[in-house]
């Protein structure tokens, strides 16, 4: 069965916190900048002031406006050049994820990525999994003007695959990665890896949140589709 005859008619993945576990290493990234720079945070509420969005989004957050592009942009490449090089030995999908992706891409439903990363990181962790050959497009933080929760990633991502952003599923582990997909138009499955289900549930307008991606497959998300809202 091909993807032209059912839905979801493409799956489109955000990266941190769904393709891999690399949030504790990017949290630690960002503690260890913030206390460098004797910038004040609550490490309670510091994964929702990060998670979701692009490094100049909280740059400014913490540093304030006063930053110029430049100082950004050099703040950002030292983070994340840290973070490939204490990420690289830990890079494995999700459990579950690979089962899911072979399982849309043997019944040729097409997969892209929408992440907020720079495109060095993106395409870093795609390749560490050796997952590039399943994804047509890699849409990245770097394309866009708008940061998520603005739906323009997944907008992008949909017109890449040349289609309706409401025949799309998208999976996403962040508030904001959520209300990006779900203002885009699209069915979205919150994965329970940065925030428990509960408050995925709760506080976010996912059409069906789960634990881990061992909770998913096609059968299920097409239900999505059907106006099957089991488990939200």
């Amino acid at each position: 069965m091909t993807a032209s005859h059912s839905l979801p008619a493409a799956a489109i993945f955000d990266m941190d916190g769904v393709l891999i576990d690399s949030n504790p290493y990017h949290l630690q990234k960002w503690i260890d900048l913030l206390t460098e720079h004797k910038v004040p945070f609550n490490p309670d509420d510091l994964p929702k002031q990060i998670f979701g969005h692009r490094n100049d989004t909280a740059f400014r957050f913490f540093f304030g406006d006063q930053l110029t592009k430049e100082h950004r942009r050099r703040l950002s490449e030292e983070l994340e050049e840290k973070f490939r090089k204490v990420f690289r030995p830990h890079a494995k999908p999700l459990p579950g994820l690979a089962a899911l992706i072979a399982e849309c891409h043997e019944a040729g439903i097409p997969m892209a990525v929408a992440s907020a990363a720079m495109s060095k990181n993106v395409e870093f962790i795609v390749d560490a999994l050796r997952f590039r050959r399943y994804f047509a497009y890699l849409v990245t933080g770097d394309e866009v003007t708008h940061p998520k929760p603005d739906p323009e990633i997944y907008l992008k991502a949909a017109q890449h695959l040349g289609l309706e952003p409401a025949r799309c599923v998208a999976f996403e582990d962040s508030f904001v990665g959520v209300e990006s997909a779900k203002r885009a138009g699209m069915k979205c499955v919150g994965i329970a890896s940065t925030f428990p289900v509960h408050e995925l549930r709760a506080h976010t307008q996912a059409d069906l949140a789960v634990s881990g991606f061992e909770e998913l497959n096609l059968a299920r998300l097409r239900q999505l589709f059907d106006g099957d809202k089991a488990g939200v």
